[in-house]
């Protein structure tokens, strides 16, 4: 919203200077985003009256003028503008002036002395272009400074509004802002009533009454078109960013700019029968003022006559029926369009305008009226002519309600740091023109119509601190008892976590929970994974069961820039179905850490052949996150993973992951080469550890026996090592398996595994006999659970 600070002080002139009125708007939360002068600084610049004007001898596009500038005497000036002519009332610069980019000095031209310059619009630095001189009114005083005559050291304010204060799209509305600020007097324009000398009206129906509650028009008959825009109007128009056209468009747009309240004039000469405000029908067309013809969308709002469209309403008016020069009837119209039948319509057409701008934030829906008589008051004034009484046809129950708003004392008070008084509260309301009744330390405020964005307690809250002023709250610092919260020694942190795959070469990466459908379907076999309303992508529809699809994905990109030896890991959520009553009713969210190996074992060096990564390095990596605690694998079928390479883990008799090389499907289709190792773990099993114990070191020495077991070839070694611990005595210390075998001497469909078995006592040496039972009770113990033999 850009607007000349002179016109707001006409309105309300506190006695601050331009800088402080910047400040306290911005403070207030009315963002002043640029303020800037309307002509740059230049001097001795004055009205001259042109006396005569005739061709220059020497050069055919010069004119030598006699120009009376006043006190300074008549000059004779060369000029070369093709408007240049005598009678007309022109600036001068004189000697010595100093304009933007260029110093004023006596010169000869063609041989004639030129003692000044008169200049164009663009000289001044008040206009972009220009044809040719600027031409003043002929009442200018000759000899007054043109900066003080077009007041030229007025400031240009443009304010960054958010959308809820659609009032201040007016200089009323910032006019009654200021006022509130400063308390300074508010002066608003007369709203006279028109009173009619006519009978003629035109009727109106509204069919579409939720998108137009409320519409009033006028018809005003022998108005002359043609007329000339007053300078002051055209000005106040031009330094708000709008055009001057023609007096009768002229009008409506100074309407919208002093009250809100955007207009339209129809030449009536080019209407037939009643106003209607309906929906479009299918296929119906309009050409538009800015000469674009459009198909109207269904829901968009129309206004036409009985034979064809008129307007776009609240966006835009047709060009069949915009009035011209040669108008002399007018139909002007004013109406309230609901937000929601106008908010994105203008754009999704390619365009937009100003009228569309204020009506899909909101328009005051009682302002029709009043500013129908402000702009049928100026055009009968400009313009000439006769008005018809108003017509005015609306649907209150489709139109907004006022309604009052509870405001506690203690609660403003409270949100806000600050101690507010029932009377600090009822003189900040008062001056923002809110009705109010006082009930005890409450206020039941009755915001007006142009404040429909005061709904709720805490929209009257932000109203005060604005009011008092948010530099004048003061800044407490923060005050709270800082206790140190207890973490059990059983528990440790996700970032130790992160420190400990760190430590082992790893890095961490981040990816969006929602990814892709064909991640699920591939590496989740989830047909109906949990979609997303309004994803931000079309790759991105569903919310991840499994952090596997991320870690490929990181992977691929990875392989694409030619890194090859890629350690990654990543902890985050994922997202499951669940109807077992969790805290998101239908859904669970637990948390994992997975992490993913492709590439050479080791990086490349002289001390150790390059070979691939295995499953068993990565085994080895996620048994160091769980120190302390036996992990044992069990045979594992699943989508995303190799079917002879893929295991769950369990930790005693829970399983906390997943551990296996991906699926060679999966290795083709997303182009990896070869197959890279992954795991997927439970965050809350890994966030546990076990706390050491201490144990008394044997001072005796112990013994190591080695047992050759020979099994069937499709018998997990856990089973056979669990059968072992099973049937181990206390004075077992470990049992570890060292060596697999098939082949020559072991029968076909058998294999050998080979543990070492340590036994000790703390206590005394073992003898043979002890330490030969214990051998067969383990030997016994495999025989029983797994039908193995001693291999001799």
């Amino acid at each position: 919203m850009q607007f000349s600070e002179s016109w707001l002080r006409s309105l309300c002139n506190p006695p601050l200077d331009s800088e402080q009125l910047a400040h306290i708007l911005t403070m207030a939360g009315l963002e002043v985003e640029a303020m800037r002068p309307v002509a740059p600084a230049f001097d001795r610049v004055v009205v001259a009256h042109i006396v005569s004007c005739e061709k220059h001898p020497d050069a055919d596009r010069l004119n030598l003028c006699q120009v009376d500038t006043g006190e300074h005497g008549v000059l004779s000036i060369v000029c070369g503008a093709p408007n240049a002519a005598a009678g007309l009332v022109v600036p001068c610069a004189l000697v010595g002036a100093r304009l933007p980019g260029v110093e004023i000095k006596k010169a000869k031209v063609r041989g004639i002395e030129s003692s000044g310059m008169l200049c164009s619009a663009k000289e001044l630095g008040i206009a972009e272009e220009a044809a040719g001189l600027l031409v003043l009114p002929q009442d200018a005083p000759i000899g007054s400074d043109i900066r003080q005559y077009l007041n030229l050291d007025d400031q240009l304010i443009t304010l960054k509004l958010t959308p809820n204060r659609a009032d201040c799209l007016s200089l009323t509305g910032i006019a009654r802002e200021v006022a509130a600020l400063t308390g300074a007097p508010l002066t608003l324009p007369e709203a006279s009533t028109v009173s009619p000398t006519l009978d003629a009206v035109r009727a109106v129906n509204i069919e579409a009454p939720a998108a137009c509650p409320r519409y009033c028009g006028r018809l005003i008959r022998g108005v002359d078109g043609s007329v000339a825009t007053p300078d002051w109007m055209r000005r106040r128009l031009e330094r708000c960013g709008i055009r001057s056209i023609s007096a009768l468009v002229d009008v409506t747009n100074y309407v919208m700019l002093e009250l809100g309240q955007p207009l339209h004039a129809f030449d009536d000469a080019k209407l037939q029968g009643a106003i209607r405000v309906r929906l479009p029908m299918a296929g119906e067309q309009l050409q538009l003022l800015n000469g674009q013809t459009i198909t109207l969308p269904a829901d968009a709002v129309l206004i036409a006559d009985q034979s064809a469209a008129l307007a776009l309403g609240g966006i835009m008016g047709g060009e069949l029926s915009g009035v011209t020069a040669a108008t002399r009837d007018i139909f002007l119209e004013s109406a309230f369009f609901a937000p929601d039948a106008i908010a994105g319509k203008a754009r999704a057409l390619g365009f937009t305008s100003d009228s569309s701008f204020r009506f899909e934030r909101g328009v005051d829906f009682q302002l029709q009226r009043q500013a129908l008589e402000r702009a049928s008051q100026l055009v009968i004034d400009i313009c000439g002519g006769q008005a018809g009484p108003i017509v005015e046809a609306q649907s209150p129950e489709h139109l907004p309600v006022c309604r009052p708003v509870r405001l506690r004392t203690a609660r403003a008070s409270k949100v806000l740091g600050v101690e507010f008084s029932t009377a600090q509260i009822s003189q900040l309301i008062s001056g923002l023109g809110f009705e109010f009744r006082q009930e005890g330390d409450e206020f039941l405020v009755t915001p007006p119509s142009h404040r429909f964005d005061m709904e709720i307690e805490e929209d009257l809250i932000e109203e005060l601190a604005r009011l008092h002023g948010y530099d004048n709250i003061p800044a407490h610092p923060p005050r709270g008892l800082v206790t140190m919260m207890p973490l059990p020694e059983d528990r440790r942190t996700a970032m130790q976590l992160r420190r400990l795959l760190a430590g082992r070469g790893y890095r961490e990466t981040v990816n969006f929970s929602f990814v892709d459908a064909v991640w699920e379907a591939d590496f989740c076999a989830n047909p109906a994974p949990i979609t997303l309303a309004n994803p931000i992508a079309s790759q991105m529809g569903v919310m991840r069961s499994s952090l596997i699809g991320s870690l490929v994905g990181v992977l691929a990109t990875n392989l694409k820039r030619q890194q090859s030896r890629v350690r990654i890991f990543e902890l985050g959520r994922c997202f499951l179905r669940d109807n077992t009553g969790t805290p998101v009713a239908g859904f669970r969210q637990p948390q994992r850490l997975a992490a993913l190996a492709a590439g050479p074992a080791l990086a490349e060096q002289w001390g150790a052949p390059t070979r691939p990564v295995d499953f068993f390095d990565l085994k080895a990596d996620v048994e160091s996150l769980y120190p302390g605690r036996s992990l044992r694998c069990e045979k594992l079928d699943h989508p995303a993973l190799h079917p002879g390479r893929a295991a769950s883990i369990w930790c005693g008799e829970r399983q906390v992951g997943l551990l296996g090389e991906l699926h060679p499907r999966w290795v083709q289709k997303y182009e990896l080469g070869t197959a890279p190792v992954v795991c997927e773990l439970e965050l809350d099993a890994l966030l546990e550890q076990s706390l050491p114990t201490c144990g008394e070191v044997s001072r005796f020495p112990g013994v190591v026996r080695d047992l050759a077991l020979i099994v069937d070839q499709h018998q997990p070694w856990q089973g056979l090592l669990d059968a072992l611990r099973g049937g181990a005595s206390t004075l077992v210390k470990d049992i570890q398996l060292f060596d697999v075998y098939q082949g020559q001497g072991i029968a076909e469909g058998r294999k050998s595994l080979a543990f070492r078995v340590v036994i000790q006592d703390t206590q005394r040496t073992l003898e043979d006999l002890e330490v030969e039972e214990i051998v067969a009770a383990l030997v016994s113990a495999a025989e029983r659970h797994c039908g193995a033999e001693l291999r001799r």
